[in-house]
C-alpha cells in the first residue's frame, strides 16, 4: 500500500505527451495547445467606435455640429473632422482622422438637417484605441491550455486558423466478471448489469476523448490475456474494471506481469479505490479499476482524469477548493484517506451527502464535489475548512 499522494505523482509523471497535429479551428474546442500563440496584429487594429453615434472633436462638444460623413463598420472614412464637424458612425467602425470623441446617438438633438447638438455632459470618449486589448507580437494563449470557446475567438482574431494541438490518446474500456450482463439484458440470478464501463466511457468523453468499448470479458485467464494483449498493443490507454483485487479470479496483475507491464501502483492507502492498479509498457498505459462503481468513478476523477489531461499536454493543475463544512462530520475510524460525495450550498459551505459505501453510486447523482478527509482525522467540526474537488 502506498499513499495516494505518492500514487498520484507516479501516475502523472508517467504521462509525457509527444505527438501533435494541426486541427481546423472549427473543431479545436477542448483540444490542448501544443504551441504558444502570439498576436500577428494590434487589437483593435485601428481606433474604432464603441457606440452608434457621432464622431467629433472633444473640444467641440458644447457646440452645434454639422454632419459631413457617414461611416458604417468595415469602411474607410473619406473625410477629416475639423472644427464643429462630426460624422455619423456605427459601432465597430473606424474613427475618422481629426475626431477624438464619439457622442452616443441617445445624447444628441437634431436641431436642423445634418446638424446636431449634444444634450448631455459626457466624459467617456467611447473609442476603443489601436492595440488597447493586445499589441502585435504579444503572447495571447500559452502552450498547454485547453481551448475554450473564448479562446477559439482569440485564435480566430490572431489568424490562427489551424492551431497545433496535442493528439488525443486512444482509450479502450473493458469490464471483467462472470456476473456481468449488458444494460439491455435482464439480469438472471447472481447477475448484475454492467454499469462501470458506461460510466467510465462517459467520464472519458467529458475530457474530449472518445473511447472504444471492448465489452465484457469473463473471468477466464486465457480470454482476458488475449484481450489485454490486443489492447496494450493497439491503444495508448486501457482502462479495465474488475479483476485487480486479490481474489482467486483476479487475473489482471498476473497477466500484466507476463506481458512485461511495469506495474507502478497496485494498492493505495485510500477508500474507495484501495486496489487500483496502474502500469506502463513503453508508451502504453493501463489502469485497473476496482469493480465497485463508486471506486471506479472516484478513482477516475482523482487519478485517471489528471493523467489523461497530462497525456494530452495540459500543464495546468486543477486546484482543490478549501471551504467550511456545513455540519459536524464523524466517521468510525480515521485509518485511511477517504473521498466523500458532497454538495456545495448557496452560502459557500460543503454539505456531505448520505453515503453507504463503494457500491452506492446513487450518492453521486446529486454530488457537486468530492471531499477529501485525510488519514487520522475522524471528526470534523461544523465550520472547519475542508478540501473538495469539484465534479
Amino acid at each position: 500500500m502506498i499513499a495516494f499522494e505518492k500514487a498520484l505523482k507516479l501516475v502523472i509523471s508517467s504521462a509525457k505527451p509527444v505527438l501533435t497535429e494541426q486541427v481546423t479551428l472549427l473543431y479545436a474546442l477542448n483540444r490542448v495547445l501544443a504551441e504558444d500563440i502570439f498576436s500577428d496584429i494590434d487589437m483593435p487594429p485601428f481606433n474604432k467606435s464603441a457606440m452608434d453615434g457621432f464622431a467629433c472633436r472633444q473640444e467641440d462638444l458644447k457646440n452645434d455640429l454639422g454632419i459631413i460623413d457617414e461611416i458604417p463598420a468595415g469602411t474607410i472614412p473619406s473625410k477629416i473632422i475639423s472644427r464643429n464637424q462630426c460624422a455619423r458612425i456605427m459601432t465597430g467602425a473606424m474613427v475618422p482622422e481629426g475626431a477624438d470623441f464619439v457622442i452616443m446617438k441617445e445624447y444628441i438633438d437634431e436641431i436642423a438637417p445634418n446638424q446636431i447638438h449634444c444634450n448631455k455632459e459626457i466624459f467617456k470618449t467611447n473609442i476603443c484605441y489601436t492595440g488597447e486589448d493586445v499589441k502585435a507580437g504579444a503572447l495571447v494563449i500559452k502552450k498547454g491550455e485547453i481551448i475554450s470557446p473564448s479562446m477559439v475567438a482569440i485564435l480566430a482574431s490572431v489568424g490562427c486558423s489551424d492551431p497545433l494541438v496535442f493528439k488525443i490518446p486512444t482509450v479502450a474500456i473493458i469490464s471483467t466478471g462472470n456476473e456481468l450482463v449488458e444494460p439491455n439484458e435482464i439480469p438472471g440470478i447472481s447477475k448484475i448489469r454492467n454499469s462501470n464501463s458506461y460510466q467510465l466511457a462517459a467520464q472519458t468523453q467529458q475530457l474530449g476523448v472518445r473511447p472504444d468499448y471492448l465489452g465484457i470479458v469473463r473471468d477466464d485467464e486465457e480470454s482476458l490475456e488475449n484481450v489485454l494483449a490486443m489492447a496494450l498493443e493497439k491503444y495508448d490507454v486501457t482502462i479495465i474494471s474488475g479483476g485487480v483485487s486479490v481474489g482467486d479470479f483476479d487475473f489482471v496483475p498476473k497477466i500484466l506481469n507476463q506481458q512485461n507491464v511495469n506495474i507502478k501502483v497496485h494498492g493505495m492507502d485510500v477508500r474507495p479505490g484501495k486496489h487500483l492498479l496502474f502500469g506502463q509498457r513503453a508508451n502504453h498505459f493501463i489502469f485497473g479499476m476496482p469493480g465497485n462503481p463508486v471506486s471506479s468513478f472516484v478513482q477516475f476523477e482523482v487519478l485517471v482524469r489528471p493523467f489523461l489531461f497530462a497525456l494530452m499536454g495540459r500543464t495546468k493543475v486543477e486546484s482543490l477548493l478549501h471551504l467550511p463544512i456545513e455540519e459536524d462530520y464523524l466517521r468510525k475510524k480515521g485509518d485511511q484517506l477517504i473521498f466523500v460525495p458532497v454538495t456545495l450550498t448557496s452560502n459557500g459551505t460543503v454539505l456531505p451527502l448520505e453515503y453507504h459505501g463503494s457500491a452506492h453510486i446513487h450518492a453521486y447523482i446529486h454530488a457537486q464535489a468530492i471531499m477529501e478527509i485525510p488519514k487520522s482525522i475522524s471528526f470534523i467540526k461544523k465550520g472547519e475548512i475542508v478540501s473538495v474537488r469539484p465534479l
